[in-house]
């Protein structure tokens, strides 16, 4: 694995002393059991590759700057710890906002169809829309409001394609669900502009689950 910039380069940063930071910061947030796997390397690389706008090695790679990232993988793999992580690498009043789908639609059971507005369009509170990183992609369930079927997040990201279009406004995702699973779960026209929105960067399906490891 090359670092993200030569040691001659004017910028210092590489990929080595990004993992080391990582894994300093992961043990603060996280616990003492956090650690950083050598598998998951080419996954993390391609992360930091985006995150910090890397412009030669993301052409490289295939990685568009210019959209969202979706990253993909089974259940304790690390993918909301990796995005928890990777914020950090913005500077702080540019850093993504982090939210779980399960508890925006909690918040729509509450407060109604008000909430779709909040995370998509200006919202009647005078918000504008902000950077998102949905965490948890169908782990959250159509839900009802006073009788209404309504999938939730399947408007928010209707809603934010119209902004990504209008504006460049980006928006990203974790997910356990497979493409075929998300157009069940969302519909075609869900699926169709995920495809224009987001870099897919996924885990290997093996992937191991990494909260097995805690505390040994």
């Amino acid at each position: 694995m090359t670092s993200l910039y030569s040691e001659n380069s004017e910028n210092n940063v590489s990929f080595p002393k990004c993992l080391e930071w990582m894994e300093a910061k992961g043990k603060e947030l996280f616990g003492k059991h956090f650690r950083i796997y050598e598998e998951d390397h080419t996954l993390i690389f391609k992360l930091l590759v985006y995150v910090i706008k890397d412009i030669s090695n993301a052409e490289k790679l295939n990685i568009s700057l210019d959209k969202g990232l979706l990253i993909s993988g089974p259940a304790g793999c690390g993918k909301t710890t990796l995005l928890t992580l990777l914020k950090y690498f913005h500077p702080e009043e540019n850093r993504y906002l982090v939210k779980s789908c399960r508890e925006i639609t909690f918040e729509f059971i509450q407060e109604g169809y008000s909430i779709i507005l909040t995370y998509s369009k200006y919202s009647f509170r005078g918000y504008e829309p902000k950077v998102y990183f949905f965490d948890d992609l169908g782990a959250e369930n159509s839900l009802k409001y006073f009788g209404n079927q309504c999938n939730v997040m399947a408007e928010i990201l209707l809603s934010r394609y119209d902004l990504f279009v209008s504006q460049k406004l980006l928006t990203h995702l974790t997910t356990n669900l497979n493409s075929e699973e998300i157009e069940q779960m969302y519909g075609p026209r869900v699926r169709s502009r995920m495809r224009e929105m987001f870099n897919l960067l996924s885990f290997d399906k093996l992937a191991k689950d990494k909260r097995k490891n805690i505390g040994k």
